[in-house]
């Protein structure tokens, strides 16, 4: 017992509820998978870039919000499976291993950002190398620690695809937290001074569930909205189109890298 559940850490797979007892691997998924936190570019690229993919597999994530279909996307490198990964690291980390159940091994998220600091423009590339686990759900996949890495290799891979395509981008650390009405001035700046970029609520978990599955993950974000000020500065970030789906093609030539 220890006065703080998240610290009592069980590495044992054998969950009650366990993924592959509620899917099982199916003939038509992916092995690479893009999760895209972005709607509109999901729609846009499965509309224009259509991949076959069973109807039965494409139905096969949901949760109470609704139906959350994997849909099947032919890219210059091959076809992939596109997921909405849902928001918050609960939901995120439960729809990861329910794509990698089915039979994906090989994941690239791309999703948006609070930036620590207003020298980020919107739309400047991150790759979070580490994670700050200011949430809960990485402590049920990963031993206690301040931060989770992501695998170094997996960083090289992101940033010479980045280079590659003429790309500007930092490597740095973000900090994941569960509260977005938590986030304050105060954590900002200690955040920012032990190496924070950017904050969003999933990448710890993410990472904590690709070490524990054993499966290769990375991670591409961009600077959204401005956290830093003493006022929340939305800078219109949901709104940049162009940006998040030029993520989405970068994430998709990463991915066939790993």
């Amino acid at each position: 017992m220890n006065d703080i559940p998240l610290l009592e850490h069980d590495p044992n797979d054998d969950a009650v509820l366990h993924p592959q007892r509620v899917l099982t691997r199916h003939h038509d998924m992916p092995q690479h998978v893009i999760f895209c936190f972005f709607q509109e570019v999901i729609a846009e690229v499965t509309k224009k870039h259509p991949a076959d993919i069973d109807v039965k597999l494409r139905n096969s994530l949901a949760s109470e919000i609704g139906p959350n279909p994997i849909h099947g996307v032919m890219t210059p490198w091959g076809r992939v499976a596109v997921v909405h990964p849902g928001v918050g690291a609960a939901l995120a980390a439960g729809f990861f291993e329910e794509t990698i159940a089915l039979g994906g091994n090989k994941f690239m998220a791309c999703g948006g950002a609070g930036v620590l600091s207003s020298a980020y423009d919107v739309g400047h590339v991150v790759i979070p190398q580490a994670a700050v686990r200011d949430e809960g759900t990485s402590y049920h996949y990963w031993p206690a620690s301040r931060e989770v890495n992501m695998q170094p290799q997996v960083v090289d891979t992101i940033a010479q695809t980045l280079e590659t395509n003429g790309v500007p981008y930092d490597i740095g650390k973000t900090w994941t937290t569960d509260a977005i009405y938590r986030e304050t001035r105060g954590k900002v700046v200690k955040r920012r001074e032990e190496g924070c970029l950017v904050v969003e609520m999933e990448t710890a978990a993410f990472l904590a569930v690709a070490q524990f599955r054993d499966v290769a993950f990375g991670q591409l974000l961009y600077g959204g909205d401005d956290v830093s000020g003493e006022a929340w500065d939305n800078r219109g970030w949901q709104r940049r189109t162009s940006v998040r789906e030029r993520l989405f093609w970068l994430a998709a030539e990463a991915v066939f890298k790993l």
